[in-house]
């Protein structure tokens, strides 16, 4: 049996624990308009060369919780999708798929959104790590995050100069480089954070 892609759509008030993805040829876990759903002690896995193996995408959904998950693919960890609110992420372990090197995991990404019309907005998200976007994005919290980079731009937020980010919490980061080009750093574009308590790197260009 080939590796499929699982779909969670229109689903309210549910939790989903113990399941395991392995070497999905595209998205592993797909939420489309959910409302309520939790993830807890999830696996996913595919090749750190693997392209477009996202582990989670959400998708115009509300209230969705990701909760103590294992996530190693070549792309993006889980990817939040334009009308998405109220997500949060807690005790993820991120990161490349199997093998030596670090592969081209991005993370955890918002987008890309502004690429078609009437996209809405995302608001209300609580994650480490934010990538481009061409929508308002605001209200934002990164909290709690320890860990380490195998780059040296470990957290990159990059917002449009023409709707720049509001409202972003930077609260207790604290990320350390393994590599050798360092020391490590946080860029920030087009966004003013409220920081709070420790944040390691400092914000650098």
């Amino acid at each position: 049996m080939l590796p499929v892609n699982i779909r969670f759509d229109f689903i309210t008030n549910s939790k989903v624990q113990h399941i395991t993805s392995l070497d999905c040829k595209h998205f592993h876990i797909n939420i489309l308009g959910c409302k309520n759903l939790t993830f807890e002690q999830v696996t996913i896995s595919a090749l750190e060369d693997s392209a477009n193996t996202d582990g989670i995408h959400i998708g115009r959904s509300q209230g969705i919780n990701i909760i103590n998950t294992r996530i190693g693919t070549g792309d993006d960890c889980i990817s939040i999708g334009d009308g998405s609110e109220e997500v949060r992420i807690t005790g993820v372990a991120c990161g490349p798929g199997p093998g030596v090197a670090c592969g081209p995991c991005h993370g955890i990404s918002i987008g890309s959104l502004g690429k078609y019309e009437n996209e809405e907005p995302v608001n209300y998200s609580r994650f480490p790590y934010l990538v481009s976007t061409k929508v308002k994005i605001s209200n934002v919290g990164f909290k709690n995050i320890k860990g380490t980079s195998t780059t040296p731009v470990a957290v990159e937020l990059y917002c449009s100069s023409g709707i720049p980010c509001e409202n972003v919490e930077l609260c207790n980061i604290d990320l350390t480089y393994s590599g050798k080009e360092g020391p490590a750093k946080l860029v920030l574009t087009n966004v003013k954070p409220k920081i709070t308590g420790i944040l390691n790197p400092k914000v650098g260009n």
